[in-house]
């Protein structure tokens, strides 16, 4: 149920971050960036009317969550990478491909200075930029001014470009590599000096091109200045998605549960698991890795049928290397539960029979029962044989969405861990 305009605006934080509207199935229907989330939001309200896409939204949306940035900048790469990501319905920019571009020096014997929007290659990369204006101008300047520019003829004395310094003098059969190879250095000495010191050298090139009234180099000069306000924020901001890990993990989640959340939940789970006991708090496991490598784990617990998501839980597998689902789930067990107190009323396991006979020979103290995909069949002290879980009925809805929440928390995490490698 939406919250009263005024009453949501109100709860929204006055910081910089990103904003995720989305309906009442959880689908994600917007993405923006915010200096102040509160403001920003209060925006769209007051456009009502005025705009077809902005009324849309508006009509669509069920619930608005916040990420809180330490930076606008931050919260303007966030913004792009989340789009980029989930491509919303409402969003028209941003949407295709990596929306980041980054310097690029290659790690050759010969290394150039480029643009690349992949960290495919070995080499030194600067960045990210999201603007590529900005990135192309610092390569510009760079190597104009370090004479960094490599050509394909070959001409004894140097081409043209050479002549007027632009050109490295790779087209020279006497071409001086060494003296290549310290004006690139000093180019990534630039890259990785502070703001202050990139702006004094630009300044006095300014006032040695107009000493000499070479009045057009000079102003090509104050335009590479213009942009570097930009460059060296972006720089400095060192973003990472890894950084705003578990607030993207936990906006974004799925939230089709709550639609099947009946009253007596506990209840029902009692008498269809045979228990002494109402179940009301349920931990729900689950495993992903890439090509049987960088395995990671999620623990997720809901209390009452709701996310309770101060208890939720990511792990980095450390004693495997390799896929292996039943020793990574003993592992993300246990380390789980360090504290007695800490076991909830129900385990469930994302997997078949072998999945919870490992969890069992590690713990033995809660009742445990594991759900397989697909097929959807409980197994438990209650279904030794294993039982198809009715899709249409509470029960069913309720661990099906549990089960599933878990594996995008699982394959959240593990895209952020990627993205950061």
């Amino acid at each position: 149920m939406k919250k009263d305009v005024s009453q949501l605006i109100e709860s929204l934080p006055r910081v910089a971050g990103v904003y995720v509207f989305k309906n009442k199935d959880g689908v994600i229907l917007y993405i923006g960036k915010a200096k102040n989330l509160q403001d920003r939001v209060k925006s769209y309200f007051l456009k009502q009317d005025k705009d077809w896409k902005i009324d849309g939204l508006l009509t669509e949306y069920q619930t608005i969550e916040t990420i809180k940035t330490n930076t606008e900048i931050e919260a303007l790469l966030l913004e792009a990478e989340l789009i980029g990501q989930h491509k919303p319905k409402y969003n028209t920019l941003l949407k295709d491909g990596d929306p980041f571009v980054y310097i690029f020096i290659t790690k050759t014997s010969l290394p150039t200075m480029s643009i690349v929007r992949t960290k495919k290659e070995k080499g030194i990369y600067f960045g990210p930029f999201l603007h590529k204006t900005d990135a192309r101008n610092a390569v510009t300047f760079l190597k104009n001014t370090f004479q960094l520019n490599l050509c394909n003829k070959q001409i004894e004395n140097g081409c043209l470009q050479y002549h007027i310094g632009i050109c490295a003098g790779s087209c020279k059969k006497d071409f001086d590599q060494d003296g290549y190879l310290f004006r690139m250095q000093l180019a990534i000495d630039v890259l990785q000096a502070d703001k202050q010191a990139f702006i004094a050298s630009i300044q006095n090139k300014i006032k040695e091109y107009s000493a000499q009234m070479l009045y057009e180099k000079a102003r090509n000069m104050k335009r590479y200045l213009d942009h570097l306000d930009s460059i060296f924020a972006t720089l400095k901001t060192k973003f990472s998605l890894e950084k705003y890990a578990d607030q993207i993990i936990n906006v974004l989640q799925p939230t089709k549960l709550r639609d099947h959340i009946p009253d007596d939940l506990a209840i029902q789970l009692q008498h269809f698991l045979k228990t002494q006991n109402p179940i009301a708090t349920i931990d729900c496991f689950d495993i992903s890795h890439f090509q049987s490598q960088e395995i990671v784990g999620s623990c997720i617990r809901f209390l009452h049928g709701k996310p309770d998501k101060n208890k939720f839980r990511r792990f980095a597998i450390q004693s495997l290397t390799q896929q292996h689902d039943y020793a990574a789930f003993q592992e993300i067990v246990v380390r789980r539960y360090k504290n007695d107190n800490d076991f909830p009323d129900l385990i469930v396991i994302d997997g078949g029979k072998g999945q919870l006979h490992a969890v069992e020979k590690v713990i033995n103290n809660v009742l445990l029962v594991s759900l397989a995909k697909k097929e959807e069949i409980l197994f438990g002290p209650t279904f030794p044989n294993g039982i198809h879980l009715d899709k249409h009925s509470a029960i069913g809805q309720v661990l099906i969405a549990l089960r599933d929440y878990a594996h995008h928390f699982a394959i959240s995490y593990h895209r952020l861990r990627r993205k950061k490698l």
